[in-house]
Formats: C-alpha cells, structure tokens, sequence
C-alpha cells in the first residue's frame, strides 16, 4: 500500500469501545454538553432561508473578517487588521494551512509535549520531521516550558508550534513566557503557529489568556490559529480563522482555496452571531470553572494521583502513579466503571501515566462521572 498511514487516534479507540456500552459518562473528548448559542442557530436558520447557500470569498465574508479583527483588537494589546484575517473550516483547518503555508519536507518542526494528536499528524502529512520538546512536569502536577531547551531545540528548526492554553495538561504561559519564545523565535528565524483556541477559558478572573497577538508585530512571521469550536461550544459547526502577517493574506488564501475552498456561507452567519454574543462566552467559562472545581473536589484526597487544576482549557490531566498502561486503563474505567476519559499516551509519549478529563459538562454528568472515575481510580490503584 502506497498511501500515507499516520497513527489511529487513542482518544477515538476508547470512544469506539464507550459507544458500544451501555451507560457511559463520556469524558474523554475535547467538547461540552452544552448548546451552541441560540444567536448563531438563528443566524444559520435565517441565512438558509435567504438562500446563502452558494461559494463565497475564499477569504471569508467581509463582514465576519471586520467582525474577528474588531474582536481581537478589543481583546489583545495590539490592533489587527482586518486584512490579516483569514476564515477557515475549523481550528484544525488553520493549523494545517499553517503548515502547508510554511513548511516543506524534511523541515523540523518543533512541537511541545504532550500535545493534541492531530497537530503532530498534520506536520507529518508535511513530511516534516516533528521535534518534540517535553512540558516539564512539575511535583503538584503542573507543568512548564524549558525556554533554555526550546531555545537550544529551535536552532535549524523551520517551525514552533505552540498551543496554549494547553491540551491537555492546562498549561498557559505567561506574557514573559510568550516575549521570551517570540524573542527566540525571531532570533533563530523560526515561524511560530501558534493554536489559541482554548484562549478565553481561563479562570483567573481575566478576559483571556495571554496571546502573542498582545505583543508581536504585524510582520512577525507567526500565524495564530482560532476556533468557534471552544469558545461559543460550536464544535460541530467547522469554523475557524488565522490571523497571518501583514501582506500574505493572498497568498495564503490560495491555499485555503485548495484545501477546502470557502467556509459556507450559513455557517459564517452564524459565527458573526457569535462574535457578537458576548454573554455566551461568560456563561461557558462559568459553566467550564464549575466543572472544574467538581474535578478538582473529586480527585482530593486520592492517594497515588497528581493534579494541579488547569490555568486554561477545559481538560483535567491527571498523573496516576505507577501507570504504564494508559490506554488499557481507560478501556477498563468504561467497561468496569461506566466513564470514558482520554489516556495519556494519546497525546504522546511524555503523555503515559496520565488520564485527561474533560469537565465541560453539567454539573448532574461531571458529579456521577467523577464518582465512577474516583471509585475506579481507588480500585485501580488499590487504595
């Protein structure tokens, strides 16, 4: 067989098997129970029935662009442009623009670790060489990012992809952590991509996590990637943006149209709703924060566990001492204990000995859900 095979999703592997059994609390992928907004349901209902549903700019409707470059302007420290925003089919969409846009085979691109799969995979379908760099775990189960290391780790390299807020373990960096890698970055020549979709859920009591956007120039070589997905619960929906250097917005457009042609013309309706919804992104984050503290009250006291709450995201990564198996011990939490949760080695090898929990769910599913997982985690560990 001559086709390129990358490797299976463990995250999907564990689902497969919760599907098939009865009475499972699905923890284990990166989505809410929770509704997307009513205004962009309406938006989208009223958009068909104006019949919106032809080709659009490659670009993305004019209307949504002004509407992302106002919004990011009104959330970081510096103003974008609307000519440097691009819309896309999905975050993942932009990141793998991003790619083709900058990367070519044999190029090294340095990715940090543990980190969502298909970031990894699409660098691969690149033919890139992927140079991972380990989030340092620390003893209360945080983690933090080596700048010495990375420094050393970007000499030669093509490209840093950094995600934070972080899938899974939660890390964000800081403004000095971020001026410290733009600075390496610009130093060694590297593009930086940024993914910044979990960047508003966050739980210091700020609008948003810090982003490159508040710091970097306009022609910086960096390209930070956007979701709906996240922020306005529109998982399902498949729709993203970038927001490029100044002047490659043509050229990069090429490549949208390429790659998936224009987003649908209904669904950009939708997502200038959203924008524009102000109260859907509080009310998230709160129903976010209050999974997270069902989490957290579920897991203390546990001996053999390691877990520091989240900084961003929406995701538990919890260390379970003495675990090898990950993946089989996902599997047995669904069939002995009713709960699916992601295993670790799922997002690398710097990943095993950990579960990521996804607690944006309600309040009734997070409380039964965390007891299942308590009880399994006591068995499992023999305590």
């Amino acid at each position: 067989m001559d086709m390129l095979k990358i490797s299976g999703s463990r995250i999907v592997e564990v689902g497969k098997l919760a599907w098939v059994t009865p009475d499972v609390d699905f923890l284990c992928f990166g989505e809410s129970d929770q509704s997307s907004p009513a205004s962009a349901h309406r938006a989208a209902r009223m958009a068909l029935d104006e019949g919106l549903t032809t080709y659009q700019d490659v670009r993305g409707l004019p209307a949504l662009r002004q509407a992302l470059a106002d919004y990011m302007t009104a959330l970081h420290a510096r103003p974008v442009a609307e000519e440097r925003v691009q819309v896309t089919a999905s975050g993942m969409a932009a990141v793998s623009v991003a790619l083709a846009a900058t990367v070519r085979a044999g190029d090294r691109v340095v990715l940090h670790s543990p980190a969502w799969p298909n970031v990894e995979n699409a660098a691969l379908t690149r033919a890139a060489i992927v140079d991972p760099i380990g989030l340092t775990g620390l003893p209360d189960g945080s983690f933090t990012l080596d700048l010495d290391e990375l420094d050393a780790k970007l000499a030669g390299a093509r490209a840093f992809i950094l995600n934070s807020p972080n899938n899974p373990t939660g890390w964000t960096a800081s403004l000095d952590e971020l001026r410290a890698i733009l600075d390496i970055c610009r130093r060694r020549g590297v593009w930086l991509i940024s993914d910044e979709v979990y960047s508003r859920l966050v739980y210091d009591g700020a609008d948003a996590a810090p982003s490159l956007l508040d710091i970097a120039e306009p022609d910086d070589r960096m390209i930070v990637c956007n979701s709906f997905s996240k922020t306005w619960v529109m998982t399902g929906w498949r729709l993203g943006w970038m927001t490029l250097p100044a002047g490659t917005r043509e050229t990069v457009s090429e490549i949208v149209e390429v790659t998936h042609s224009s987003v649908a013309p209904f669904i950009q309706r939708a997502g200038l709703a959203a924008v524009a919804d102000t109260a859907a992104v509080a009310d998230f984050r709160a129903h976010c924060a209050r999974g997270r503290d069902l989490c957290g009250e579920a897991l203390a006291g546990l001996n053999g566990v390691r877990y520091a709450a989240p900084r961003g995201a929406f995701y538990a990564f919890v260390g379970i001492e003495g675990l090898t198996d990950s993946l089989g011990f996902a599997k047995r939490l669904v069939t002995e204990h009713k709960v699916a949760v992601a295993p670790g080695m799922a997002f690398g090898p710097a990943g095993e000995g950990h579960l990521r929990i996804c607690f944006a769910q309600s309040a009734d599913r997070m409380e039964r859900a965390v007891q299942r997982l308590r009880d399994g985690l006591r068995e499992g560990l023999g305590r």
